[in-house]
């Protein structure tokens, strides 16, 4: 995922979630869904858990971009860093400290020990698991669409424009646009979120296509702002729900970190209730939460859910 680093400005802090290059990675995943070290990984230098829990403090690396990861006056906020740091707490690591490097430095950062893991909900791909290890899933990826207010053509999802005809902006290099692709959608590509906003607003486009949770959050930040946003939905391609999922990433040698951060992080992640009084500030809702049954192993592989 090639994405720009994020500033303070709400307009700088939208970038393209959905872009498929990148590295990542993940090691073994036992039944549970946890996982496990996996073979080649880097060697961590020392135990980075212990030496976390000695000094009541980890520092993670970010990207800047809302509302996942970022700082906020100063402060360290987001969805992931909410739930990262609710697991971190019950390992005795009060303190989550961040590190902000431009998308591309996350994995190389965390490998060559700039900091002691990733909180930026990055997506659980084949390609990483050759690169780091990923946490048991605690994001869902979803699609929704930013309409004029009313939503005058009724589209819910991209089956909805593609049958209707409907104009569609996207983020150029986003899964979106390539969804438009698959499905024969008219599409306008943008260079940001903003700008797919604009582009509704303006009524160059029917909608404006990208990651559910940005968009959500976007509206939120910027509420009288003259468009509406749909559910947030699973888009299918060929009768293929594209399914993603997101985890908190860390080098593969960390073998005891990444476990200890499983076994906490999976029950906030499956309860309900907890997950969203954590993330709903962010626009996070139900849609975004992780399925239990998925296994970082099967992201790993390749495999859909």
């Amino acid at each position: 995922m090639s994405r720009q680093s994020l500033t303070t400005p709400l307009t700088q802090g939208f970038t393209r979630r959905g872009f498929l290059a990148g590295a990542g990675g993940v090691g073994l995943v036992a039944a549970t869904g946890f996982t496990l070290a996996g073979c080649g990984s880097d060697t961590a230098s020392g135990n980075t858990l212990q030496k976390a829990q000695d000094a009541g403090k980890i520092t993670v690396g970010f990207a800047g971009e809302r509302p996942h990861s970022f700082k906020e006056d100063g402060k360290l906020t987001g969805a992931a860093i909410a739930i990262d740091s609710a697991a971190y707490k019950e390992l005795g690591i009060d303190k989550v400290e961040g590190v902000l490097v431009d998308w591309g430095g996350l994995i190389p950062g965390l490998k060559a020990g700039r900091f002691d893991a990733v909180s930026a909900d990055m997506s659980i791909l084949p390609e990483r698991c050759k690169e780091v290890a990923f946490s048991t899933p605690t994001f869902r990826y979803t699609t929704a669409l930013m309409t004029p207010p009313g939503n005058p053509m009724g589209l819910m999802n991209l089956d909805d424009a593609a049958a209707k005809g409907a104009n569609i902006a996207v983020m150029a290099g986003a899964l979106e646009s390539g969804y438009c692709d698959k499905l024969g959608i008219n599409k306008t590509s943008v260079d940001t979120a903003q700008d797919g906003m604009d582009a509704v607003t303006s009524g160059r486009v029917d909608a404006f296509a990208l990651t559910g949770v940005s968009l959500h959050y976007m509206k939120k930040q910027q509420p009288d702002a003259p468009v509406d946003v749909t559910p947030s939905f699973v888009q299918a391609i060929d009768g293929v729900p594209q399914i993603s999922g997101g985890a908190a990433t860390f080098r593969q040698g960390d073998t005891e970190l990444v476990d200890a951060f499983n076994e906490k992080v999976r029950p906030i992640v499956t309860d309900k209730q907890r997950y969203l009084s954590l993330v709903s500030d962010f626009g996070f809702s139900e849609a975004e939460m992780p399925d239990p049954d998925w296994t970082t192993q099967a992201f790993c592989d390749g495999k859909l859910p």
